[in-house]
């Protein structure tokens, strides 16, 4: 029987090029993450994929899914790669391949292993790439202040394990997905987020609506044309109930004040091929 070990890669690069980050996570007992003073995000993305497969290297017989944000990475390891190296590590305008030090290890890396790569639309609510990608703008902040990240772990399975990510006990799971939900609620609220129409759309299922105090119902598209006044709030939210509904299904209740004043607001979030994305919200004015 052939054991499968899913894992997301991810990188991070502040100012790219600037402070850069990676990291790979499987759970939060096998996890990695490095980075550089000075680097491109591309180079954090390749570099994750790069220590999951060295990590995972005691492992051979185990299939290792990647799941990836990057188009670029996966792309260049499954299809480009090829005539790169047939061309001596020049592209097909001839110019010399970008990042050619880490394809090469990757190519090595890479043989021999069972693998695929799976993508997923970044900051879209995905468990595993939210991980990664927290870990791998951490390792990038540490070198922007002039420390060192933490490394993790490394990878600690042995290869009767390597399904144990699937396997994780319900009651882990739902701390798990409490935790995320939480995360991504508060990521809403955050100017980087809701300025960027790209990432704030991704974490909106596609029949999101709003109901307002007033009870006036907005839609997805409005809400995301007016994203600026949405989504700020004045001071951090108080929870007054945090609850797992079922399998994909997150309701979060809070006290807080927002443009339109002080309410009480309900949030559902739901899971979809993985991803977490915010159904339905409703805010009741509080006295």
């Amino acid at each position: 029987m052939t054991h499968r070990i899913i894992a997301a890669a991810d990188g991070s690069a502040l100012g790219n090029p600037g402070p850069a980050g990676w990291a790979w996570y499987i759970d939060q007992d096998n996890w990695a993450s490095g980075g550089w003073e000075h680097g491109t995000n591309n180079m954090g993305e390749l570099k994750a994929v790069l220590d999951l497969f060295e990590a995972t290297a005691h492992l051979p017989e185990s299939h290792l899914t990647v799941i990836c944000d990057s188009q670029y990475v996966i792309n260049s390891l499954t299809r480009w790669m090829p005539a790169w190296k047939k061309k001596g590590w020049k592209k097909s305008d001839g110019k010399p391949v970008l990042n050619r030090e880490l394809m090469e290890e990757l190519d090595a890396a890479l043989a021999g292993r069972s693998y695929d790569f799976e993508w997923v639309k970044g900051h879209s609510g995905h468990r595993l790439n939210e991980e990664a990608d927290r870990l791998a703008q951490a390792a990038a902040r540490a070198y922007q202040e002039g420390t060192l990240p933490d490394q993790g772990p490394g990878c600690r399975l042995l290869e009767q394990e390597t399904d144990l990510p699937e396997q994780e006990p319900v009651a882990e799971r739902s701390q798990d997905d409490l935790a995320l939900v939480l995360a991504l609620e508060g990521q809403l609220a955050q100017p980087a987020l809701y300025q960027s129409l790209q990432r704030t759309s991704g974490l909106l299922e596609p029949a999101f609506t709003w109901v307002l105090p007033t009870g006036r119902v907005i839609s997805r598209s409005e809400v995301l044309e007016h994203r600026l006044r949405a989504f700020p709030l004045q001071g951090e939210p108080t929870y007054l109930q945090q609850r797992q509904l079922g399998p994909g299904q997150v309701l979060l209740l809070s006290s807080l004040e927002t443009a339109r004043g002080p309410v009480i607001r309900s949030s559902l979030w739901v899971q979809r091929a993985g991803s977490w994305q915010l159904a339905y919200r409703q805010e009741s004015a509080r006295p």
